[in-house]
């Protein structure tokens, strides 16, 4: 199975916001965001795989800056690491204001996906070859994350407690 880059899955994906999309204060639904970047991650995933995918999870979604109605959401998404089976895709999301022409960045996170057949089951996918710094940047770090997530899935609630105790707070070093 050949290798591919990253920039091979690229999706692009623009969506109007519209008062249908938006909470009480006018700004996109956070669950609503969410979902358009799910479409264009398994788009992206899809592409790079040449199969069905499903999403398996969702970490790191961090909400930067509230996207108001009116504004065009650009969706961005690209295969950053391809393990065995599964994908992780990353996801940026912008938000431009076309009538004063002014564009920022909204949102990021990492979807991660499987490969499956038309019985359901997983396949193999072709392994991700990055090109630029960014890409390489991505395709290492995207082993941490793995690691994290395959960690955090398999301890105890009370080991996972434990550790966001002391990630919140942390005791001074001995000395």
């Amino acid at each position: 199975m050949n290798s591919k880059t990253p920039s091979q899955s690229l999706v692009v994906m623009n969506e109007i916001v519209f008062p249908n999309h938006t909470n009480t204060v006018n700004t996109l639904m956070g669950g609503h965001l969410m979902y358009w970047m799910d479409i264009v991650s398994a788009l992206a995933a899809q592409k790079h795989a040449q199969h069905s995918v499903v999403t398996v999870s969702v970490d790191n979604v961090s909400f930067k800056q509230p996207i108001q109605v009116g504004r065009l959401v650009c969706l961005r998404a690209q295969v950053t690491r391809a393990f065995r089976t599964s994908m992780e895709v990353f996801i940026q999301v912008t938000a431009e204001n076309l009538n004063a022409g002014t564009c920022m960045e909204s949102n990021t996170a990492f979807f991660t996906f499987v490969a499956i057949d038309t019985k359901g089951k997983p396949v193999a996918v072709p392994a991700i070859k990055p090109q630029t710094k960014d890409e390489r940047q991505r395709y290492a770090d995207a082993q941490h994350r793995r690691a994290l997530r395959l960690l955090l899935d398999k301890q105890p609630d009370s080991l996972i407690q434990e550790i966001l105790d002391k990630l919140q707070n942390p005791k001074p070093p001995q000395h």
